[in-house]
């Protein structure tokens, strides 16, 4: 995978994993299959954190690129999870995942089983996720599309319906650690696709604070912003927390709830006994299209 955005699934997995070794009552995220998606040189590097100490001194690594950045992607996992259940009590039909990367929510949650799936990422993205299924599955299961799209150049729209996804279907959206890679052009282009959706439909997206990709508040997260914003130049759109409302309200969607720190902390943290922090850097917003 050479483009460097395409890199960044392996990252959120390796923390799902360790998550894994936890009992299930302190466990955030239940993910039996991540281990198994993950290359051989990190499956192999990953089973030696079943050792409580060295899988601390990796998490502590990954705390020191952005304070509470841990807790903040199992929190964003979980809830996703949890709202997905939600939207197809609600008669979501199908799922569409925008930049799915190595996401596994379509072969582990058994509410999906028989409900439509379309994943979509880059090409070579899919290309892996293909590879992976293979070796993991056996193959595509027969629920699931693998849509290759480019959010910047390629119409996501004209990708979905090529693989049978019918606009008319109410329709849950996961758009997960994806948004701060694009351009404002790429994110408002894929709204007015979103904005075309059935009424009822459901949306939860993450995007990174723009007062952090601005250089005016860091969060502790100082790394994380020398890393992405001024090195590798990969995060380039962000968000003011206040203003999500008026946005979503230009495509016709609405704002159901908002997730930060302390939400996520006192519903699926504290009930855990855990000691985790959640980065304020990256915020996830639950919508529903009107």
């Amino acid at each position: 995978m050479s483009n460097r955005a395409a890199k960044t699934a392996f990252g959120p997995m390796t923390i799902v994993v360790a998550d894994q070794s936890y009992s299930p009552e302190q466990r955030l995220v239940h993910d039996d299959l991540a281990y198994r998606f993950l290359p051989a040189g990190l499956r192999f590097m990953m089973a030696l954190t079943r050792w409580r100490p060295l899988e601390n001194a990796l998490m502590q690594a990954a705390e020191k690129t952005a304070l509470g950045i841990r807790g903040s992607m199992l929190c964003r996992k979980r809830y996703i999870d949890d709202k997905i259940l939600e939207a197809l009590r609600v008669g979501n039909e199908a799922v569409v995942v925008l930049g799915a990367g190595l996401d596994t929510r379509a072969y582990r949650m058994p509410a999906l089983a028989n409900v439509p799936v379309f994943e979509v990422d880059l090409p070579e993205n899919i290309n892996h996720k293909r590879t992976t299924l293979q070796k993991v599955l056996g193959g595509v299961p027969e629920s699931v599309r693998l849509v290759p799209v480019d959010f910047e150049t390629q119409d996501l729209a004209t990708g979905l319906a090529a693989q049978g996804y019918d606009i008319a279907r109410r329709t849950f959206f996961v758009w997960e650690g994806v948004t701060q890679y694009l351009t404002e052009r790429a994110v408002r282009e894929t709204f007015r696709f979103l904005a075309k959706a059935a009424a009822g439909s459901r949306l939860v997206f993450t995007y990174v604070r723009k007062d952090f990709l601005d250089g005016e508040n860091f969060y502790g997260a100082e790394n994380a912003y020398e890393r992405f914003k001024v090195k590798e130049k990969v995060w380039r759109f962000g968000m003011a927390p206040a203003a999500v409302p008026a946005f979503l309200a230009e495509y016709g969607w609405t704002e159901l709830e908002q997730m930060g720190p302390r939400e996520f902390t006192e519903r699926y943290i504290e009930p855990t006994g855990r000691a985790l922090l959640v980065s304020e850097i990256e915020r996830s917003v639950h919508a529903e299209k009107l």
